[in-house]
């Protein structure tokens, strides 16, 4: 026990000023996610950006990858939380059906594979590399986080699930690549992804019972 605060304080201690800020956005823009105030996408869109540099220095390609696409489907999110429909109703949190459960659970296979393969396509050289768990585990964090994040712009109470198990995984992922802050800010993600998993399912739940 003592070498591992150790190790989490001397690690915390080389934390850089830009993961600081990284870390201190991220979790901001997961709790107002929590919340479902739209704040998520500007605090969340400068966190990823810092990230996709933070990930490839630390060669996480896949997370780099993965914080490239966030930014790109938070600004998908920015629009599809705001737009109005026919109703001029804003987009109000659902569940999926059977079909689109079955939808995200091949997304997370297909992806898994298609990300893996890219590593290892620019990164087949690197023997030492490719022969580590890092690209396995980075890979399905990456799957996982794709699809939660598609949700979530669709307003999907299930985007928590994935959130949540992608946290339980990623933390100890970011620790032994000595990115303790970000692990710490994991840490603090799954706390939020599972009080907004309860958060969203209850809103669900009022708006259901409202509409009846």
């Amino acid at each position: 026990m003592a070498d591992f605060w150790n190790t989490f304080l001397t690690n915390l201690f080389d934390t850089t000023w830009l993961e600081f800020i990284a870390v201190v956005l991220g979790i901001a823009s997961v709790w107002y996610a929590r919340r479902e105030d739209i704040l998520v996408y500007p605090t969340g869109i400068v966190s990823v950006l810092i990230y996709v540099y933070i990930c490839f220095h630390a060669r996480l390609y896949a997370d780099a990858g993965i914080n490239f696409f966030y930014f790109v489907m938070s600004v998908y999110g920015w629009y599809n939380w705001t737009r109005k429909d026919k109703a001029s109703e804003v987009l109000h949190i659902s569940v999926n059906n059977r079909i689109q459960q079955f939808y995200g659970m091949v997304m997370v296979i297909a992806s898994y594979w298609l990300i893996l393969g890219m590593i290892w396509i620019f990164n087949r050289e690197d023997t030492v590399y490719m022969s580590s768990w890092v690209p396995w585990v980075d890979s399905f964090t990456t799957a996982i986080f794709l699809v939660g994040m598609l949700l979530m712009a669709r307003k999907k109470v299930e985007n928590w699930i994935y959130w949540i198990i992608g946290n339980i995984v990623s933390l100890p992922m970011y620790f032994m690549k000595g990115l303790v802050f970000t692990s710490f800010q994991y840490l603090v993600f799954l706390i939020i992804a599972i009080l907004g998993l309860i958060e969203w399912r209850k809103r669900y739940l009022e708006q259901k019972s409202s509409s009846c």
